[in-house]
């Protein structure tokens, strides 16, 4: 598999939730936690979904169904978790942010002689 391309913002909410989620990652935990990664704004159901989709179609992820159970009425959960590719992808992103929130740090400094990226660690 060829490196994956980088990665849009939601792509890595997505992934970001998926990887503090661990073995509790499922489409309502996932939505869940990409609502409080995106806040205030809002986030639907459904676009998480397609989310989940395109990364396991980028290799990025893996699904599978568990067994079902009488809590979900005989249904099974399907669970995600990060492939190799995704943590790199993911890692990728977090590093450029990291280089991002630097710069902005200290060109706040030079221009405003304030640090605006401490609000944000």
């Amino acid at each position: 598999m060829s490196k994956p391309d980088s990665l849009g913002q939601f792509e890595q909410l997505v992934l970001t939730a998926i990887l503090s989620l661990g073995d509790d990652a499922y489409g309502v935990t996932i939505h869940a936690k990409v609502e409080e990664l995106a806040s205030p704004k809002p986030v639907s159901l459904g676009a998480v979904y397609v989310t989940l989709d395109r990364l396991e179609d980028k290799g990025l992820i893996r699904s599978w169904l568990t067994e079902p159970t009488a809590e979900r009425g005989g249904r099974a959960k399907r669970c995600y978790t990060l492939e190799g590719f995704g943590a790199k992808a993911l890692e990728e992103s977090a590093r450029t942010a990291r280089r991002m929130l630097d710069v902005f740090e200290e060109a706040g400094q030079k221009h405003w002689g304030k640090k605006w990226g401490k609000a944000f660690r």
